[in-house]
């Protein structure tokens, strides 16, 4: 069974501590992306799930075996990295059968896994071609087709859209998302993309520094963020922040002042926020122009017309482009000619002055509460 558990899973290099007791669990046939900037250890944790890097402490334990001192061929798992790693002057069949000509499985069996992996990645036709006569996507699908042949209990994934343009990320997005449908099989993805990770995730796992900053569902992450952080990364463009006092507390929320303005935001109060600066946050697809229960008189400094969204960025208190809203593609908004934005409280998240978010009042529709809840097989 495709199953993983991390242990307090703990990562040094010299008396640096680049992972810092990571708990995960896993489940059979689940599809979890690990998300986060530049040097979050993401890509350190997954090399070490396949034994490429070792681990410092903790369990990694697979199917219910600990795995943490097997080699990476007995582990049950397959690694799909960020470069294609094909053999020029083979075709696209030994390129997808090499693992299994190591393996010195027989040629009769061995043929009808290439076509049957060949079959689910549309790569029928191309067996007898070098990768050169390939399209990157193409050629990474045949990386994958190389992984699907020997069966693993889990799916590795390094970043491997990186390397294509945007057009072919899309479509590849779209053929890794069907291919975990169709083989039902555990998959961890490792992206900086958090677009790829709201896509095609069942869980995200949002890393910041060494430690897991947040695990949930996609609209989980995006509707309830816990910290600042994990609502700054999920979401694009990135959310907006600004500061704010508390000025009361009640049943109904936290009533905050922005400027003069008072509005009382729906989340759940906490004891000695009264007097506070707190940090309110507000997603750029949440702005209107017009009314709303807080206004912001803005100039808009940049803007993109991207046909369906128009997206305008604007400066506040002359500290750079700090403040960004999506509007509809046809907003009548020019560059330099100010405009009043809307921000109404139900849109609002509120964080204290740790960054750590109040939890919202919010009334999920049907859709989004099963989506909180992804069917993972059993």
């Amino acid at each position: 069974m495709g199953q993983l558990l991390l242990n307090n899973v703990q990562k040094f290099y010299g008396d640096f501590e680049v992972l810092k007791g990571i708990q995960l669990e896993v489940k059979n046939g689940e599809f979890v992306v690990f998300v986060g900037p530049s040097g979050c250890g993401k890509s350190t944790l997954l090399r070490m799930i396949a034994g490429l890097d070792a681990t410092s402490g903790g369990d990694i334990v697979i199917g219910g075996l600990r795995v943490n001192d097997l080699p990476p061929v007995k582990r049950g798992i397959a690694m799909v990295f960020q470069s294609y790693a094909l053999y020029p002057h083979m075709s696209v069949f030994e390129n997808i059968a090499f693992p299994l000509r190591v393996e010195k499985m027989d040629e009769e069996k061995l043929k009808a896994k290439v076509e049957h992996a060949a079959r689910i990645l549309h790569l029928d036709q191309r067996l007898q071609q070098k990768p050169g006569m390939l399209s990157g996507g193409q050629r990474q699908r045949v990386a994958i087709g190389r992984a699907i042949v020997r069966e693993p209990k889990i799916f590795l994934f390094d970043e491997p859209l990186s390397n294509l343009d945007a057009a072919l990320r899309a479509d590849m997005r779209i053929e890794l998302a069907k291919l975990h449908r169709q083989l039902k099989a555990t998959m961890i993805y490792v992206t900086h993309d958090q677009i790829e990770a709201m896509t095609m995730a069942d869980r995200i796992v949002v890393l910041n520094a060494g430690e897991i900053a947040q695990t949930g569902a996609p609209l989980e992450l995006y509707h309830k963020p816990a910290n600042i952080f994990v609502a700054s990364f999920i979401g694009n463009p990135k959310m907006n922040f600004l500061p704010v006092t508390c000025s009361a507390v009640s049943e109904a929320g936290v009533e905050i002042d922005y400027q003069g303005q008072k509005a009382t935001i729906p989340v759940t109060p906490r004891q000695g926020a009264v007097g506070k600066t707190l940090t309110l946050g507000v997603r750029p697809e949440h702005i209107q122009i017009g009314s709303g229960d807080i206004q912001i008189r803005v100039a808009p400094t940049v803007i993109e017309r991207l046909g369906a969204q128009t997206v305008a960025y604007a400066s506040l208190d002359g500290e750079g482009e700090n403040f960004c809203a999506t509007l509809p593609g046809g907003a009548a908004v020019r560059p330099d000619q100010p405009l009043m934005a809307g921000i109404n409280v139900v849109d609002c998240h509120l964080f204290d002055d740790k960054g750590i978010s109040f939890e919202r009042h919010v009334e999920l529709t049907d859709i989004d509460v099963n989506l909180l809840s992804p069917t993972v097989a059993e």
